[in-house]
């Protein structure tokens, strides 16, 4: 179990009254299902929760699907032993569903509803009252959240969003509880990686999922640290993503890009192939896609 507080810089601990604000919000759910991915946000909610209700009252749900990374369940394993709490582990199947398949923009929506149908299915054969994700203030304020609609339409509850804190807020209250995972970037379902308009299959998320771990052991080899990848699929084509520092060092060495688009393009099963700077939600509107720029291509 962690500790309530760790010792931090001043400036670095988040006013008291966040986490007071958020355990109290918890606190009134007497019993709850945490819909957990094992990023930050969802990782925040289930350690307040075990603090305001004890692990006894709380159980973390995270749905294993063809979209979830398989580095990513195994993280959600070790937080959740390491807060306290069981994890159950519930097989969806969203590639069933024609609107998710289609991908026309809204694959969001229809994602939470088939994964948070789940959880609250769990939840009620469980004697849980409420089922919690980790959806903070700044989804809210977000110009694209479909799958925002699909918690609200099963009553989910969003004690981040409900008390207004934002994602560096919820950061924050990681660091002050000792969360390991308070610096962990953000790391959305596979099918995210997929530009809007071409449908998801398994096939196209397994191939995400092989080209990341190759680009992350391409920097490693060649001790490149980076922080935010992702390998983006279009139609025809395919464009890796990278933070600021791995994609400058990559376009100053024109031969390393070259050589690492080479080692995708069979991953990708394309020959066209680009890097870019990282940026959220760069395929999953029409408008993003319009956007986005594409650096030294292969051909």
């Amino acid at each position: 179990m962690y500790p309530d507080v760790i010792h931090q810089d001043q400036d670095t601990i988040p006013p008291r009254g966040n986490a007071e604000a958020l355990l109290a919000a918890v606190s009134r759910l007497d019993s709850v299902v945490v819909a957990f991915s094992g990023g930050v946000d969802s990782t925040v909610v289930l350690a307040a929760a075990v603090r305001a209700l004890g692990p006894a009252r709380t159980l973390a749900a995270t749905a294993d699907s063809p979209a979830l990374a398989r580095d990513e369940l195994r993280s959600a394993h070790v937080v959740a032993e390491q807060l306290g709490v069981e994890l159950a582990v519930l097989t969806t199947d969203e590639l069933a569903v024609p609107g998710y398949r289609a991908n026309s923009g809204d694959r969001c929506y229809f994602c939470k509803q088939t994964v948070l149908s789940r959880v609250t299915a769990e939840a009620a054969s469980r004697g849980f009252l409420h089922v919690a994700t980790g959806t903070h203030g700044d989804d809210r304020r977000s110009a694209h959240r479909p799958g925002l609609r699909a918690a609200r339409e099963l009553h989910v509850v969003e004690p981040l969003a409900d008390i207004g804190l934002g994602k560096a807020q919820v950061r924050a209250v990681a660091r002050a509880w000792g969360l390991p995972v308070a610096e962990k970037p953000s790391s959305p379902c596979l099918a995210s990686r997929i530009a809007v308009g071409v449908p998801v299959t398994r096939e196209r998320l397994e191939l995400v999922e092989r080209a990341e771990e190759a680009v992350r052991a391409f920097l490693a080899e060649r001790h490149v640290p980076v922080r935010d990848l992702r390998v983006r699929i279009f139609a025809e084509s395919f464009r890796i993503d990278l933070d600021p520092g791995a994609h400058q060092w990559l376009n100053d060495r024109a031969g390393q890009s070259a050589e690492l688009l080479s080692r995708i393009s069979p991953l990708a099963r394309t020959s066209t192939g680009s890097l870019a700077r990282y940026r959220p939600g760069g395929v999953s509107t029409v408008a993003a896609l319009g956007s986005g720029t594409e650096e030294r291509p292969s051909s």
